[in-house]
């Protein structure tokens, strides 16, 4: 079976800056791959290239077999994103933000359903301005998975919850998992790396350092404990 995103010797530049150095990268289908880096190394980069958002320098990218920037329209009804950056109308809704992204799909999941799972029901009539940073990252994890994605994008996608609405989130990502959908994700917790990876990739100034499963990198670096690892692997004198 064919990897549902996978990346080959994918290189980005931006003028003399060479932002992503030949990512090579295979996801199967019903896994979760964490790509991990410090700030500035080349994630957010990797991922609007994977996307389609921007042109890769050199390389080729394929999501469910097809080229992002070629098959972005039949892409777009099987693929979920949650982005870092978000911005949104002044004083629109939760609901009716959530109504209006329902709108650009052919069989959307029930957003009504999504909002109560994400403990959102309640909030459904407030400005996304006035709600909480939680409650807006929730919200945006909703719209990511409103077209019933195949394969679901998620950047820094826990930042800013507590920690039960953390642990709630992972629940809800195991059992889509379970389900067949496949996921790629950043994250700076550790532990949330640990509890939801079956394999990751280390960026390091747009290079990998390490690719395969949590506990590979701990056996090959010289700690018992992945943080520690993880750490090592991005040190800047490495």
């Amino acid at each position: 079976m064919s990897p549902v995103i996978q990346t080959s010797r994918l290189t980005k530049s931006y003028g003399p800056l060479l932002a992503l150095k030949g990512l090579d990268l295979s996801v199967e289908r019903g896994t979760v791959c964490g790509l991990l880096g410090a700030n500035g190394a080349g994630k957010s980069t990797a991922i609007a290239c994977m996307l389609g958002l921007q042109r890769p320098s050199s390389g080729a990218v394929q999501i469910l077999g097809q080229d992002p920037r070629i098959a972005r329209k039949q892409l777009f009804k099987q693929v979920g994103v949650q982005l870092q950056e978000t911005s949104f109308q002044e004083k629109i809704t939760a609901e009716e933000l959530c109504q209006v992204s329902a709108a650009l799909y052919h069989r959307p999941h029930d957003y009504r359903q999504l909002l109560a799972q994400f403990g959102l029901a309640d909030k459904a009539g407030r400005p996304v301005k006035e709600l909480s940073g939680g409650q807006r990252q929730k919200l945006f994890i909703t719209l990511a998975l409103l077209p019933n994605p195949q394969v679901v994008f998620l950047d820094e996608l826990t930042t800013g919850l507590d920690p039960r609405a953390r642990r709630e989130v992972w629940a809800i990502l195991s059992s889509l998992k379970a389900s067949g959908v496949t996921i790629l994700l950043t994250s700076h917790f550790m532990d949330e790396v640990e509890a939801l990876c079956d394999h990751i990739c280390i960026l390091k100034h747009g290079k990998t350092v390490f690719s395969g499963t949590v506990g590979q990198a701990v056996a090959d670096s010289p700690y018992t404990a992945f943080e520690d690892a993880y750490l090592w692997y991005t040190e800047e004198d490495r």
